[in-house]
């Protein structure tokens, strides 16, 4: 990890923003300046803030969040919708005042929503949410208008299924209502915003052994303990490694399999991940790992 000497001037008044993908040690960067300066550690991480998920989300162990005041982690049940508008209301009051937040996650999205704005999009309808899960992702981008479909990452089923999503319950694009969009919470002039930018190799070799690591510390019983409320559609269960080890658990592939498409689905994810910062986050100050 980047040395803090490295980093850039952390005034005492702004909020610490540090994105990056997963697995780069950005978490236990927001820890050591919690720690050194003051402040309080935000979760802005999709798959982190809910309940029944700790180890096979990565998300700070007991000792850790001990060490410093933690907040929005594992704070929604499994069994709930959860969106960038949600983390939006939810971080809010966190920025009025009190302890320096530190926001750290790999969420792009979030980042976007608290630094540029986010459209206020009525709520999607179940019946609406429930017809596009049946609907394979070349269907849903083939529905898309242009102007939405070329602002998206088309790889990402979830982002293009809320955009499918909106589209068909409003009648008007996803591009059309952030044109719409009210000022920021939080603009980025406003805060120090710090990326990890790290090489390729490094990363995917953390990756394996993170995982790894991950199923000695009891990730697959954490995953067969959520078997009977297991729902492929909700966002809770679409974290990365959940889909796979449940799979092991209910017979359809051996341990060795799980293992190996949760690695390749982590890896998948960092690499979109690094490609959204590299283009959403130039501004941004880069954090590189030291050595």
């Amino acid at each position: 990890m980047q040395r803090l000497s490295d980093l850039p001037d952390i005034p005492d008044d702004r909020p610490v923003l540090i994105a990056g993908p997963t697995a780069s040690g950005k978490s236990a960067l927001a820890l050591e300046i919690a720690q050194r300066f003051g402040g309080v550690v935000v979760n802005a991480d999709a798959s982190q803030v809910f309940a029944c998920w700790r180890i096979i989300t990565a998300r700070p162990d007991p000792e850790e969040e001990a060490l410093a005041p933690h907040r929005l982690y594992g704070h929604v049940p499994c069994t709930a919708q959860y969106s960038a508008g949600h983390w939006l209301r939810d971080v809010a009051p966190l920025l009025r005042g009190g302890a320096r937040p530190i926001i750290v996650g790999g969420t792009g999205l979030y980042f976007t929503a608290l630094t540029r704005g986010l459209a206020e999009i009525p709520a999607t309808p179940p019946e609406v949410r429930a017809e596009a899960d049946r609907i394979p992702l070349e269907a849903l981008i083939a529905d898309l208008d242009p102007g939405t479909a070329a602002g998206l990452d088309l790889q990402n089923r979830m982002r293009v299924q809320r955009a499918w999503e909106v589209q068909r319950a409003t009648g008007r694009p996803l591009a059309s209502w952030q044109a719409d969009t009210p000022p920021p919470l939080l603009p980025l002039e406003a805060a120090v915003p710090l990326v990890f930018d790290v090489p390729r190799d490094w990363l995917l070799d953390r990756i394996t052994r993170r995982f790894d690591a991950m199923l000695e510390a009891g990730a697959l019983e954490e995953v067969a303990a959520m078997r009977a409320a297991y729902d492929p559609a909700l966002p809770a269960f679409k974290a990365i490694g959940v889909p796979e080890l449940m799979a092991y658990i209910v017979g359809e592939i051996p341990l060795e399999a799980a293992r190996a498409r949760a690695t390749v689905a982590t890896r998948q994810f960092a690499k979109r991940q690094r490609t959204w910062f590299r283009s959403k986050m130039r501004h941004w100050h880069p954090v590189r790992p030291a050595g």
